[in-house]
């Protein structure tokens, strides 16, 4: 709970999702004490808490919001599905492949199912979850050993590798299991005991939950996905197809106090649209009063007719990044419904993103910080942007003979990545017909751009080709150490260098950054006669 409080991990938001409904109107817990196996293991029930998964998946992972991870673009997050017992590990696997038969290719997720021997589930829930073994499989039923191997076989499909459930082996698919889950390879891993304590990956955010938790092991599953990674990842997302209510909140009283909850878990999604106080008397402003307030006091239509002064411009990103963040916790509400339409928001993010370059530049040149009380969101921006082979696709469907369209205009203007490109785009639709190779146009322009960098900065052409394209595939670029020097043109054998040779190598950084930023999405380097 300290490390919550501490801002050492993240809160966690749990929905509790009724599964069966009975006639009499009895609840999970009252059939769960009649006949747990025989009504929670029903193919109705498994078949309609797959398709749920499936539906909600990608908001509750963002699976289709990117940011930057160790220099490389990554499309949201994984989870965890934690199961009853190993029978029902095994009927949600089989439903998911029936289930994602139906569906394109590029729509699957990639599933995986793991388990071994655990001589009693039940016992697990209460204390030890992570007991599980994770070496012995050879006691198992024979059909559940059966049935591992041909999920094993999928996996080894899946991603070219050769495990089995023997021995040996079947530790080695434990720890490629686990490497494949904490990089992100596998987007969902259904387990009994496995990975619920113990198991860290930042990528994680969501843990879905069919099976029966208490006290020490509520809190290890649950704490499976609130590891911070970035702003993109505000909390721990726990979706319960069994009402878990009474079990968390007695592993709260057990493990913290009966003020817990405030600290722990999100708030509901009318306080964060309507605004609440917390525990300490602070009043914190709803999503909805924050709209209001913003188009109140920046109305759309001033926006085309007035600067902002320096002050007014600080208080619009301020504003505006507090409803990027509440905005980046309400889009995992089911029933969340935006009172910012797509329009406007594209509209307000074009301005914010012009105050702040105006700002940053003033800030450049008066060598001072005046954007250091403003906190920026830029990465909850980018995570919803679109990239340029979208666009051009709207441009083409849409036959724009030399124009943009307005609206195809505004999806640029709020696009941090597609700004620093949209000279490329205009020069490109005015001379020629968008049905020319774009990509061939760019390397064109790259190749140009490249050559006047080098003039300039009287560079090594090979050498500097050859670092930019290694920076490209890495998705990084390395302006420091030994790889700059590499293409900086030498020194005098004898003498002493430049005095003005470290700003000069800054120049160089700050060509080379801009370079990389400009054409980061279309990595084309092509060789020339002195390759």
């Amino acid at each position: 709970m300290d490390a919550i409080r501490d801002n050492n991990v993240l809160k966690f938001r749990v929905d509790y999702l009724s599964t069966i409904k009975q006639k009499d109107g009895g609840d999970d817990k009252q059939v769960s004490a009649i006949d747990t196996e025989e009504a929670l293991l029903a193919p109705k029930r498994i078949s309609q808490v797959t398709s749920y998964i499936l539906k909600h998946f990608d908001s509750k992972t963002k699976r289709n919001e990117y940011y930057t991870l160790n220099g490389k673009r990554e499309y949201g997050f994984n989870a965890l599905f934690a199961t009853q017992s190993i029978p029902m590990a095994i009927k949600y696997y089989e439903e998911f492949k029936a289930q994602q038969e139906a569906l394109p290719e590029s729509q699957r997720l990639k599933v995986g199912i793991i388990y071994s021997y655990a001589q009693n589930d039940e016992v697990k829930e209460y204390s030890d979850l992570d007991s599980e073994s994770n070496e012995d499989t050879s006691t198992l039923p024979q059909s559940q050993r059966e049935f591992l191997d041909s999920a094993i076989d999928d996996y080894n499909k899946m991603f070219k590798c050769n495990f089995d459930s023997s021995g040996e082996k079947f530790q080695n698919f434990y720890k490629d299991f686990s490497l494949k889950l904490k990089n992100k390879e596998l987007d969902l891993a259904i387990v009994v005991n496995m990975f619920l304590t113990g198991f860290d990956a930042t990528t994680l955010n969501t843990l879905f939950v069919d099976k029966n938790l208490h006290y020490h092991g509520l809190l290890q599953a649950y704490s499976r996905t609130n590891r911070i990674l970035n702003s993109t990842k505000s909390f721990g997302n726990i979706v319960c197809f069994r009402d878990l209510r009474d079990e968390t909140d007695a592993a709260l009283a057990l493990f913290s106090d009966e003020n817990a909850k405030g600290i722990i878990f999100l708030r509901t999604l009318e306080e964060y649209l309507k605004g609440y106080t917390d525990d300490k008397g602070k009043k914190h402003k709803g999503y909805l009063e924050l709209v209001k307030e913003l188009q109140e006091k920046f109305p759309l239509d001033d926006f085309a007719s007035a600067t902002l002064s320096e002050s007014e411009a600080k208080e619009f990103l301020s504003l505006f990044g507090s409803i990027l963040k509440l905005r980046n916790i309400l889009e995992c509400f089911d029933d969340f419904s935006d009172s910012l339409n797509e329009r406007d928001r594209q509209d307000y993010q074009s301005h914010y993103l012009d105050h702040y370059d105006r700002l940053k530049s003033k800030s450049k040149a008066e060598k001072e910080s005046i954007l250091d009380d403003v906190e920026f969101q830029l990465e909850l921006i980018k995570q919803v942007e679109v990239n340029i082979d979208y666009i051009l696709k709207l441009i083409g469907e849409r036959e724009t003979s030399g124009k943009i369209p307005d609206d195809i205009m505004k999806l640029i203007d709020s696009s941090p990545s597609l700004r620093s490109k949209k000279d490329l785009l205009l020069r490109f639709i005015n001379s020629i017909s968008w049905q020319s190779d774009f990509y061939a146009y760019i390397a064109e322009e790259q190749a140009k751009e490249l050559e006047i960098i080098i003039k300039k900065h009287h560079l090594k052409p090979k050498e500097t080709k050859d670092f930019l394209t290694l920076s490209f595939e890495r998705g990084e670029l390395r302006v420091w150490g030994t790889e700059l020097s590499k293409i900086l043109p030498s020194l005098p054998l004898f003498g002493k260098a430049s005095e003005n040779s470290e700003p000069k190598r800054q120049a160089v950084k700050e060509d080379l950054q801009a370079f990389f930023e400009r054409f980061k999405e279309f990595a084309i380097l092509r060789d020339d006669d002195e390759a």
